[in-house]
């Protein structure tokens, strides 16, 4: 019996990425992280201050950093599916609007708990801001030149931590704790109308091709990841991981995690498809993300505990004593991302490697003399600056390179978690370290962490990415 003759519809070409189509996504995607980033590290500086406000121990108040990064974690897994359902642009004007929401409401919060609630919806929101917004830019850049889009968008991700605490120092000192919050309703403003006027709408998903969401998958990621993070701040804060308020969490987190893994590689469309790790550049980058962003990210909680407690100065003091390190990084990070687009990986990335391990080495021999000039620590903190900046958005650019576009949205997404996860252990080692041990000691298990992305990263491509 022959074949019964089958109708092939062409399969449409994407059009060619646009200058004028990354830089309306560009401005949108800064102007959303700025807002998303800034408010972290707006708030860990002014906890002090919100124990007064309330008058609640530390202990407590803390839970509203910790309920912020729970929903938060919970919520990045969710990024592909929802892009594929209802498209990036409808995504990434929900994660605004709820953030913003999230922040009126924080603003008037009415006690402990209800600060924790709305930063817990704040954490909804900006769960989602970071995955979205990378895939449209990796969309809409040409492959060409991804590495400078890259480090467009990463800007607000590698100075907020470092501009936030002058300015959540100076919001603290001047003016009411509500207004770490209430800066964010017109930035948040300025995002959503940025958002609706400029990203390109969304070719509609026909109904019978809309992905189902992974039931199974979200309900063993999102709550695994949740654990685990909380089970290691918590464990970082009290200087010990032994307890079971710590531990439990912990192993929680890691088995539902590890049961994820098992249903992500048998089912035909998980929530996040670890096929990825397939590919050798791939995996190799997610190592030398994970290893720096754990000694690098995991370290910055030192600089201004260090200046305050030793050194006896002001949270603005210490927060513009950190300035020059972002402004470092930022610069770095331009000149690097225009690099990567024209060199081998394997020779730019294990040089920044190496600058930042020795900046961070060169801090931790002379933190221990409190007689230390303090230009000596901050120009070691620079040349550990310049490190990051030509390790973090380089790698993410040789990671996402040469994957097909389809697969984007979930390479976003893993880098996301993979940012935020070894983020979380290199904190929670260093605040162990710093309540057991001593700076010095901090230090240098944060060198010994951006040493060993050397390994991970001599198995980069060792050819330029366009010949």
């Amino acid at each position: 019996m022959p074949p019964t003759p089958t109708t092939t519809r062409p399969v449409p070409t994407p059009a060619a990425p646009s200058s004028a189509v990354l830089n309306r996504t560009l401005a949108v995607v800064i102007t959303g992280s700025v807002m998303a980033v800034l408010d972290m590290t707006i708030v860990n500086v002014a906890l002090r201050s919100l124990t007064t406000a309330f008058a609640a121990p530390l202990e407590t108040v803390q839970w509203a950093t910790t309920g912020y990064t729970l929903a938060l974690a919970a919520v990045i897994p969710t990024a592909p599916w929802a892009i594929a359902r209802i498209g990036a642009k409808r995504t990434y004007l929900t994660a605004l609007a709820v953030f913003t929401l999230g922040s009126l409401l924080a603003a008037g919060a009415w006690d402990v708990g209800s600060l924790i609630a709305f930063r817990a919806v704040q954490g909804l929101g900006g769960g989602l801001l970071m995955p979205v917004g990378m895939t449209m830019v990796m969309r809409a850049a040409d492959r060409d030149h991804l590495g400078r889009a890259m480090a467009f968008s990463g800007l607000p991700i590698m100075i907020g931590p470092v501009l936030g605490p002058v300015l959540g120092g100076w919001l603290v000192d001047t003016a009411d704790w509500r207004w770490i919050f209430l800066v964010n309703l017109p930035v948040g403003a300025l995002a959503l109308t940025l958002a609706a006027r400029l990203l390109h709408p969304d070719a509609p998903v026909p109904a019978a091709t809309a992905p189902r969401l992974d039931l199974p998958g979200l309900l063993t990621l999102s709550p695994g990841l949740a654990l685990l993070l909380y089970g290691l701040t918590l464990g970082g804060e009290r200087g010990d991981f032994t307890t079971p308020g710590a531990l439990l969490p912990a192993l929680a987190g890691t088995l539902l995690i590890a049961a994820f893994v098992r249903h992500a590689l048998t089912t035909r469309q998980p929530l996040l498809d670890l096929r990825l790790l397939r590919d050798r550049t791939f995996a190799a980058s997610i190592g030398v993300l994970a290893l720096f962003a754990a000694g690098y990210f995991g370290s910055m909680l030192l600089g201004p505990v260090y200046w305050q407690q030793v050194r006896g100065f002001s949270p603005t003091t210490a927060g513009l004593l950190g300035a020059p390190v972002g402004l470092t990084v930022g610069l770095t990070m331009q000149l690097a991302a225009r690099r990567i687009d024209r060199t081998s990986p394997r020779r730019l990335i294990p040089a920044g490697i190496t600058l930042g391990a020795l900046g961070m080495a060169l801090t931790a021999l002379q933190i221990g003399d409190p007689t230390t000039p303090a230009w000596r620590l901050v120009a070691s903190a620079m040349l550990m600056g310049i490190g990051a900046g030509t390790v973090l958005m380089p790698t993410m650019t040789t990671a996402t390179r040469a994957l097909p576009t389809d697969r984007l949205a979930a390479a976003g997404t893993a880098l996301s978690i993979n940012s935020q996860l070894w983020s979380a252990v290199g904190t929670a080692l260093i605040s162990t370290l710093l309540t057991t041990a001593t700076f010095p000691t901090a230090y240098t298990a944060a060198t010994l962490l951006l040493a060993l992305a050397l390994l991970p990263a001599l198995r980069l491509p060792g050819r330029r990415p366009h010949p």
